[in-house]
């Protein structure tokens, strides 16, 4: 299964140059646990709530940009699911930007792999009470 049929497409995004405070609020309006740093349009970086938990105290002063991961594992969406757990799992990470001309055009997390496998040993089973 390619991971564009996984994927969120169009994710949330934040800028470089906003503070942590605006991007705490983007990620617990939509109980995200990362949102990708998006420039003119370009994957420049990665946000989680680790990283935010390290500026506690100090989120309004803070950029973005001072707390941001910019070394991002990404995929394409003609990546496969099974190329983005093993991703994830190598790099020990719980989201994977979907990036295509570095432009981002998704994102796929730990819990859409797991809603997945759960599809797939679902099906598993009705294969195997049927057949």
């Amino acid at each position: 299964m390619q991971i564009v049929n996984l994927m969120t497409p169009d994710p949330k995004t934040i800028r470089s140059r906003d503070t942590l405070s605006k991007a705490k609020s983007i990620m617990e309006a939509g109980t995200f646990r990362r949102v990708p740093v998006v420039d003119d349009g370009r994957l420049v970086g990665i946000l989680t709530e680790r990283d935010l938990h390290k500026y506690s105290g100090f989120l309004e002063s803070t950029r973005v940009n001072a707390a941001m991961r910019t070394s991002v594992v990404t995929i394409t969406p003609y990546n496969t699911v099974e190329d983005a757990a093993r991703l994830m799992l190598k790099h020990k990470i719980g989201g994977l930007p979907i990036v295509l001309a570095d432009t981002l055009v998704g994102i796929v997390t730990t819990t859409d792999l797991l809603r997945a496998f759960l599809i797939v040993v679902a099906g598993t089973s009705e294969i195997m009470k049927n057949g």
